[in-house]
């Protein structure tokens, strides 16, 4: 039997490393992503073989990612013997802690640049290369349903998102290709210069105003997008799905 190819962006590190190492869990090959972090992302592709599955690291920047598709094609073709792959999760992302008085044009570029632009043209370069029946998964976050302080920039983006993949979720419905938004509560990763994790009172303070009593751990969201690419989920489509224990509930 052919296993499944996903495609991660972001995916040394993180909430994309994680939901990586869920899938190979799962017996789904990889092709995952970095910026900068080629070390990370070898180690990453070292656990998903030991896993059993076969996957590869591509450099990317999602914010200048033009000749991107091309590079994929390549891969599958080489690696693969194949011309399409199977699940596209757009993880890859940064956080920018600046109230909406002090945020600056540069930093809503760059905000933009990465997170909607960049996954716009993004998918719409890939498109070719998902299979018919295929998924895809935007990431956005819990602070487009609640918001706190400091993140009115980053949190546009992100509803920017949820919106793009209900249209996506229409246009692509006739090659039947399932597209879904997974939106984490705060995590404990080093997203955002890690303040969730190491920032003892704002993890308290989540944890206060999270129904099940605690932070989240990557693992949390890692296990939600794998469950969410499995075939059971096969007529899950255009719905945003919150992953936050309850957060300001």
């Amino acid at each position: 039997m052919t296993r499944s190819i996903a495609l991660i962006t972001g995916a040394s590190r993180g909430l994309g490393k994680h939901s990586a190492l869920a899938l190979a869990a799962k017996g789904v090959d990889l092709i995952i992503t970095y910026r900068s972090q080629a070390e990370e992302a070898a180690t990453v592709v070292a656990q998903a073989n030991a896993l059993g599955v076969k996957a590869h690291a591509l450099p990317l920047d999602v914010a200048n990612s033009a000749a991107f598709a091309a590079e994929v094609r390549q891969l599958l073709q080489r690696e693969w013997r194949r011309e399409q792959f199977d699940f596209l999760v757009n993880n890859a992302g940064i956080g920018i802690h600046a109230s909406f008085e002090q945020t600056t044009e540069q930093q809503f570029d760059t905000l933009m640049n990465i997170h909607l632009k960049g996954t716009f043209f993004l998918t719409q370069q890939l498109l070719p290369l998902i299979r018919d029946g295929g998924r895809i998964i935007n990431l956005s976050t819990g602070l487009t349903r609640f918001a706190l302080p400091g993140y009115a920039a980053y949190a546009a983006m992100k509803g920017g998102i949820e919106v793009l993949t209900r249209y996506l979720a229409k246009e692509l419905g006739p090659r039947g290709i399932a597209v879904n938004v997974v939106a984490p509560g705060a995590i404990e990763t080093d997203f955002g210069g890690g303040m969730v994790r190491d920032n003892q009172a704002v993890n308290d303070f989540i944890a206060s105003q999270t129904a099940l009593g605690r932070v989240g751990q990557p693992d949390d969201i890692g296990g939600v997008i794998a469950a969410l690419l499995s075939d059971d989920n096969r007529w899950v489509n255009a719905q945003r799905i919150e992953a936050s224990g309850g957060m300001f509930i």
